[in-house]
């Protein structure tokens, strides 16, 4: 899932000088859809979805995220202007949005303290197996055949993989992690001021989001920057 969720975030990068000259994008308008526009549904939505899959299924959760964001991927390939190409990728933000939190419980209640870390590591190399295939797959296909149709090509099966995870990725038992449900309802502001208070969270959550910031930036400009 955690493969799927970059090749369908990191294949507009390799894709978007054939994008900006076929629709006459300018760059502003290509870092704001790449950039801005899916970091603020991404980031915001990360929230409220996370919330959801506490209080219902997490599996369900993630496989309907799954389907969502390969949706969106493959609307991508019938935008028609700017516009268009904007809200299908604020799309994928969304449902990207509902894959790493449920995925983050889920691993924490099938693995024990001593082997979660390992877990963990497995997942995450997600990202880097994503990125790659993101990258060789738009740029072959789009020699192939166009940029619409890449988006269609990993797109798709995207949704045909978020049957498969609903059908066969079972819910674990919650608690196993060792951190039992307290059934006291606790809010936002509550959890937000708790993790604060935590002396090194301050520092990691700025340095993580500072370091982000200047690594997707190199990301998504790099593909271009080589191609001109």
């Amino acid at each position: 899932v955690y493969i799927f969720n970059f090749i369908d975030r990191q294949i507009v990068n390799i894709l978007q000088e054939d994008i900006k000259h076929d629709l006459s994008l300018s760059d502003a308008q290509l870092g704001t859809m790449t950039g801005l526009a899916f970091a603020f549904v991404y980031c915001t939505m990360g929230i409220p979805v996370a919330r959801i899959a506490d209080s219902t299924s997490r599996k369900g959760v993630m496989a309907v995220a799954l389907g969502l964001w390969s949706g969106f991927t493959a609307l991508c390939g019938l935008a028609t202007n700017y516009w268009t190409l904007l809200l299908a990728r604020m799309g994928v933000g969304l449902g990207e949005a509902g894959g790493s939190p449920p995925a983050h419980a889920m691993i924490s209640d099938l693995y024990e303290k001593e082997k979660r870390g390992r877990a963990l590591a497995i997942y995450s190399a997600g990202l880097y197996a994503g990125t790659l295939l993101g990258y060789y797959l738009g740029g072959v296909l789009t020699d192939a055949l166009n940029w619409r149709q890449a988006f269609f090509v990993v797109g798709v099966p995207g949704l045909i993989f978020a049957v498969i995870v609903w059908t066969t990725v079972r819910e674990p038992m919650r608690g196993l992690s060792g951190i039992k449900p307290s059934g006291v309802k606790v809010t936002f502001l509550q959890s937000f001021a708790k993790l604060w208070s935590l002396k090194a969270f301050p520092f990691y959550a700025l340095a993580t989001g500072a370091g982000t910031f200047v690594t997707y930036g190199l990301g998504n400009w790099m593909p271009s920057f080589l191609q001109r």
